[in-house]
């Protein structure tokens, strides 16, 4: 009798097909993006298969699977019996993760397959967790084919070709207790293998020195080195015998999008663990969505996942203030709120929690409930970047991509980003703004590279006015 796969061994097939993935990935902002997101997605995709199975009944080893679906640095999930059997119940319609639009949009500008290969990776694992109970039937084949379908149809609809015909979860039907052959795919897994030792996390000075060299936010700068001086001192009086009054280390970001809050919260958070103030130092990202559900005592389970995957770390809440609506007390936003702040004193020793959005509508939420008021009580404000500031972050995002501009297109580019900086608005996106007048100029230059006959690498690097000016 062949032998059934363990719990321990889909941990390791998973972490190991999505660490093969993430270094097929070439731009750094993608591949951050979809580490911290793909746990998420795979984890539901496998309650989308169980349900599938319709002569499958949830049991503990369902359990097991599900808490296994984590991959290397992120935090292991932890769900009881109760929330696997209702994730299940209530699993609705297979939905493409958010980063394979962003996948697709690298293929398209760098002539890459990373969306064909992702569905690909995503027959094999959701062949994996089928496999709980040593069978892989045909509804739940079907269930992974039409997932798989979804994928290619976005990837048809982008013009990006297949190289070869998708993998189909026909092949691994069986009806004895086996363990789908997913050897024949996994050989980047023994690559991975052999890779060094991960290196050592960053020092405090390291951190700080990349703080730094973000572009502008001085205020910013200021305020975090200042609050890092007080945690020390705090330390230091502590181990010398002498009191130390509470303190609240949460915080409240305000400030337009795209002021880089979020990188800000990033390095916070491991600055908090190279001085000793959190046990891991990881950032969790969340909004509305990810903490508030559609249904009664649903969105409590929702938002104390997503606080169990931050305690170590830090809690990120972008646009927080869409937690409070003014018009219905019974919003489920404010059970979200009671859930955070219980956590925030239950974890008071190892979890931050850092609040952000717009000035004025942060202000509001903070004054909407008194626990919120008592706990954040320090505030940083993110300017937004002027033109020089976003030139700079232009001229960075050339160099990290292998672009450069001619002496015309920096003209053109300090003139134009002035004007966005004058003439902006309320919706300004700063960075974000940069960002997308980059990857417009890339695709210009592509289509104006494609017509030349033998391109020089210059020729390939060098963006032109013609490729920075937008089009109407």
């Amino acid at each position: 009798m062949s032998a059934v796969i363990t719990a321990s061994e889909v941990h390791k097939q998973y972490n190991e097909v999505v660490a093969a993935f993430r270094k097929l990935i070439p731009d750094p902002a993608l591949r951050m993006t979809f580490s911290r997101q793909v746990d998420g997605y795979l984890r539901q995709y496998a309650l989308g298969v169980w349900q599938a199975d319709s002569a499958s009944s949830i049991t503990p080893r369902h359990v097991e699977f599900y808490n296994a679906i984590y991959s290397a640095g992120s935090p292991a999930p932890a769900a009881l019996y109760w929330e696997v059997a209702s994730g299940v119940a209530n699993f609705d319609l297979f939905q493409p993760p958010a980063f394979f639009e962003d996948l697709r949009r690298c293929d398209r500008m760098r002539g890459t397959a990373l969306a064909r290969r992702f569905a690909d990776q995503l027959t094999l694992l959701l062949l994996l967790f089928a496999a709980v109970d040593g069978v892989v039937s045909e509804s739940e084949a079907g269930f992974v084919n039409a997932c798989c379908d979804t994928l290619s149809a976005l990837c048809d609809r982008d013009g990006l070709s297949a190289p070869r015909p998708n993998l189909r979860a026909d092949e691994f039907i069986t009806h004895s207790p086996v363990r789908p052959a997913l050897q024949p795919q996994a050989a980047p897994v023994e690559q991975e293998k052999e890779l060094p030792p991960a290196e050592p996390e960053p020092t405090l000075e390291e951190l700080l020195a990349e703080l730094d060299h973000l572009c502008g936010l001085d205020q910013v700068k200021r305020d975090v080195k200042s609050l890092i001086n007080l945690v020390k001192v705090q330390k230091l009086r502590e181990e010398a015998g002498l009191p130390v009054p509470p303190m609240s280390l949460h915080l409240v970001f305000l400030g337009n999008p795209g002021t880089g809050k979020t990188t800000v919260a990033r390095l916070l958070a491991k600055i908090y663990h190279a001085v000793g103030v959190l046990s891991q130092g990881q950032l969790v990202e969340v909004d509305r969505s990810g903490l508030v559900a559609g249904f009664v005592g649903q969105t409590a389970l929702k938002a104390q996942e997503a606080v169990q995957k931050a305690i170590g770390g830090v809690l990120f809440i972008d646009e927080a203030y869409a937690l409070v609506n003014a018009d219905s007390a019974n919003d489920f936003g404010h059970e979200a709120i009671e859930v955070i702040l219980k956590n925030m004193e239950d974890h008071r020793d190892d979890l931050i929690v850092i609040v952000a959005g717009y000035t004025g509508p942060m202000e509001q939420f903070i004054h909407a409930n008194p626990g919120l008021e008592s706990r954040f009580n320090k505030y940083f404000f993110f300017e937004d970047y002027d033109g020089e500031q976003l030139m700079e972050i232009f001229r960075s995002m050339c160099k990290k991509n292998g672009y450069t501009l001619s002496e015309e297109g920096k003209k053109f580019m300090e003139k134009d980003l002035q004007e966005l900086y004058e003439e902006r608005d309320e919706n300004f996106g700063n960075a974000r703004d940069v960002r997308n007048l980059f990857e417009q100029a890339v695709a210009r230059q592509a289509d104006r590279v494609a017509r030349l006959e033998s391109p020089t690498r210059e020729q390939l690097m060098e963006l032109l006015p013609e490729d920075l000016e937008e089009t109407e």
